[in-house]
């Protein structure tokens, strides 16, 4: 039996192309998350290799919808491993029945890996220069004065969405500063 995995890091983003795709390449069942690939505690991943049965394979579309991190794809690659169930991504076209897809699949993982590295160091390296250059990455600070004005306009009765509006800061800082008071 294929079964299918199809991951999403948040609400924002769809399934559904994930999951026709695994339709298509023969997934009989597909277990699915709406999570970031960093947590290890994923309950759709754990329900999948509870299923999971001897001669069965694991299929998904890209092989970072199964993990982010090296350590976690070769933790679950050796689960699989254990329970004789393969392995299939569309995306790399990797098929780990084979001695020749399993090394493959170690090198798009080590691939992986390094492109994630990369990301993290540039997104670094970009925040230090910002950083040397005077910008501060992340919101901007509200003005103080901004935040008093719709205080008082709150006070002589406006709605706290008026208020905010008339001291051009947006309703959800306003509210934020009102919480932390």
């Amino acid at each position: 039996m294929i079964i299918g995995y199809a991951r999403v890091s948040t609400d924002k983003q769809d399934l559904s192309s994930q999951i026709i795709r695994l339709k298509q390449a023969g997934a009989e069942r597909v277990y699915q998350d709406v999570m970031s690939g960093k947590r290890f505690d994923r309950p759709g991943l754990a329900e999948m290799m509870a299923f999971a049965r001897e001669g069965d394979a694991l299929c998904v579309v890209r092989l970072d919808r199964l993990g982010r991190s090296m350590r976690e794809l070769l933790e679950i690659m050796d689960r699989l491993k254990s329970l004789k169930v393969g392995f299939k991504s569309l995306e790399e076209q990797l098929d780990t029945t084979s001695a020749a897809g399993s090394l493959i699949f170690h090198v798009f993982a080590a691939l992986a890996d390094f492109e994630r590295s990369l990301l993290a160091e540039r997104t670094r390296d970009g925040l230090a220069v910002a950083r040397a250059k005077g910008n501060m990455p992340g919101r901007p600070k509200v003005d103080d004065a901004k935040v008093e004005l719709a205080q008082r306009l709150l006070a002589e009765g406006h709605s706290k969405a008026a208020a905010a509006r008339a001291a051009g800061i947006s309703r959800a800082t306003f509210l934020r500063r009102l919480a932390q008071l």
